[in-house]
């Protein structure tokens, strides 16, 4: 996919280079010529320099070809232009970094098709940290109705060599929670489990719950440290 980036600040530059890893033609647009020369040479991407919201350097940059458009410039009142005229040029995928809350419903009515609120990443990142500090990393989806955690099994828990189903059917094991991913060590992929599956001892999984559950989640792993 050709993607478009608008902004080579840090997020811009970081975008980049994981989205050449994943096979994607990444192009990126900034007015500053250091930072342009830095997309070049060192990130391996088209950069052109210029305002990502003069429509004669974003048709330079390609905007009509793009698959996708991220918008990351600093302020949102430039974001929100970036983004009027991506969907303007029939970008299928817009997606839009946002500092103030107040963008998000301007960015829906202009097009966005994603909103990442950069705020509120930061702030559920720290209080994750504070509030849940056995796990390793936990996502939100659908304005926080779920959540997604990433768990690491403790040495000498109970769970160990136990099969997916059988967790599952432990009353200690809060009710509606999946384990929908299973690493078995840090060198193996992430795969899907099934019921049959059986957990090792330093594995990973990945759950899915509700907010209202997490703590149960927690301390029946909690149980297993005992």
């Amino acid at each position: 996919m050709y993607v478009l980036i608008g902004g080579m600040g840090g997020i811009g530059s970081n975008l980049a280079k994981n989205l050449l890893k994943m096979g994607h033609t990444v192009a990126a647009v900034d007015t500053d010529p250091q930072a342009c020369q830095y997309a070049r040479e060192k990130i391996g991407v088209m950069a052109f320099e210029g305002s990502a919201v003069n429509t004669s350097v974003l048709l330079e940059a390609g905007v009509r070809k793009a698959g996708a458009v991220i918008a990351a410039l600093q302020e949102d009142a430039l974001n929100l232009a970036l983004v009027t005229l991506s969907k303007h040029y029939g970008v299928p995928q817009i997606v839009v970094r946002m500092s103030d809350g107040d963008f998000a419903e301007p960015y829906r009515l202009a097009g966005a098709t994603h909103i990442i609120s950069t705020t509120e990443l930061t702030l559920n990142r720290v209080i994750n940290a504070i509030e849940y500090p056995q796990v390793d990393a936990m996502m939100h989806f659908e304005q926080g109705q779920i959540e997604v955690l990433k768990l690491s099994i403790p040495p000498n828990c109970s769970i160990v060599g136990r099969s997916v189903a059988a967790i599952a059917q432990d009353p200690r094991f809060p009710s509606g929670t999946l384990i929908i991913g299973y690493q078995a060590n840090a060198h193996e992929d992430l795969k899907i489990p099934n019921g049959n599956t059986l957990l090792e001892d330093g594995s990973t999984i990945l759950a899915v719950t509700k907010p209202e559950l997490v703590r149960q989640l927690i301390d029946f792993m909690g149980l297993c440290q005992s």
